[in-house]
């Protein structure tokens, strides 16, 4: 009986749930590592909301005694950024060349 690819979180952005099914579709990922995939997940939707806040309301704010400081959002896309690159590098789906460490890919996905 053939295995059918779990259903990507219904919490995700779109796009971010097409990659996420992308990366089960293209590789064979064990079920004990679909957490740590979906909070990578996570990590970028986050970077994406606090991207978008920015571009809303800008990199600063008044603080207490009126001097600009930077806003929340600055820490928490910065955060996310790092969070989603060390999942990405955990799972080992990093923009490097492919190395044995990597998990195997489903035949007919390509190389």
């Amino acid at each position: 009986m053939k295995s059918t690819n779990p259903e990507s979180p219904a919490h995700l952005r779109p796009s971010t749930a097409q990659w996420w099914q992308g990366v089960v579709t293209s590789y064979e990922i064990e079920p004990h590592v679909l957490p740590l995939l979906t909070l990578a997940a996570e990590a970028w939707d986050r970077c994406k909301q606090a991207r978008e806040a920015l571009a809303e309301h800008g990199l600063t704010m008044p603080g207490r005694y009126g001097q600009p400081i930077a806003r929340p959002e600055v820490g928490i896309e910065r955060d996310s950024r790092i969070a989603f690159a060390r999942m990405l590098r955990e799972l080992a789906l990093d923009v490097e060349p492919p190395s044995e460490s990597r998990p195997p890919r489903r035949p007919g996905t390509g190389d």
